[in-house]
């Protein structure tokens, strides 16, 4: 493969596309506890202990629960997304959408979430053909365990599968420990801070925003600014 042609731009979802904090987010983290709840018989205070712990070792709560628990990822994943209401409460920025169309180059959805949660957002975004394709978490296997972002393993292959050097694909992301991942493996990296950067706004770690880690490429608040910065990226 040679280090030439269109770029590949991998787009993260929530808090990336759209507001995740505002709704999403605090559905999905309290039917995990409820699950935990529930599946592993626990009080409350203690299966959010547990659920924060797997997110902050492994990245995804669900590792955790199916690596020591034996908990299976389609019941884990169908449960706790279901979140009735989502399709009134998703919304992103209109014209930020309306750019992606003009940002040239393959342009795919690689989400930690479940496929049947990241088609309902897309299709409330009203941008489900922007893209082409949509790489979920039930995607991200490897050798028959789940991989999923910030594994390097992952991204490795995913490149290879895309048939593109890692240096033409450009990961574009709210969490900083995928973007890390991402360029150890030599793809490019723009933080993306705009919604993740409200939802801190009150709290101490705002003030990371204001600092550019040395394995981002790019900070930036729209995803409008990728249509000027994308002939930038060496």
């Amino acid at each position: 493969m040679n280090d030439r042609g269109p770029r590949v731009w991998l787009f993260d979802l929530d808090n990336t596309l759209h507001n995740a904090s505002h709704f999403a987010f605090g559905g999905i983290n309290g039917a995990m506890t409820e699950y935990i709840v529930r599946e592993l018989a626990m009080t409350p205070p203690e299966a959010d202990a547990l659920r924060r712990t797997y997110w902050l070792r492994y990245g995804a709560t669900l590792l955790g629960l199916v690596r020591h628990h034996g908990v299976r990822a389609e019941h884990f994943l169908h449960h706790t997304h279901v979140l009735p209401g989502l399709e009134d409460a998703v919304h992103g920025d209109a014209r930020d959408l309306a750019a992606l169309q003009a940002l040239r180059g393959r342009k795919l959805i690689l989400t930690n979430a479940p496929r049947a949660y990241a088609e309902r957002v897309l299709r409330v975004l009203g941008i489900e053909r922007v893209f082409d394709a949509v790489i979920a978490v039930e995607d991200m296997r490897m050798f028959g365990a789940l991989r999923p972002k910030p594994d390097a393993r992952m991204l490795r292959r995913l490149a290879a599968q895309l048939g593109v050097p890692a240096s033409r694909c450009v990961l574009i992301e709210d969490t900083l420990a995928h973007q890390k991942a991402a360029r150890s493996v030599g793809m490019r990296t723009v933080w993306m801070q705009r919604w993740a950067r409200r939802a801190a706004r009150s709290q101490p770690v705002a003030a990371r925003h204001a600092v550019r880690p040395p394995y981002v490429d790019r900070r930036v608040i729209r995803l409008r600014e990728l249509l000027k910065i994308a002939a930038r990226i060496a």
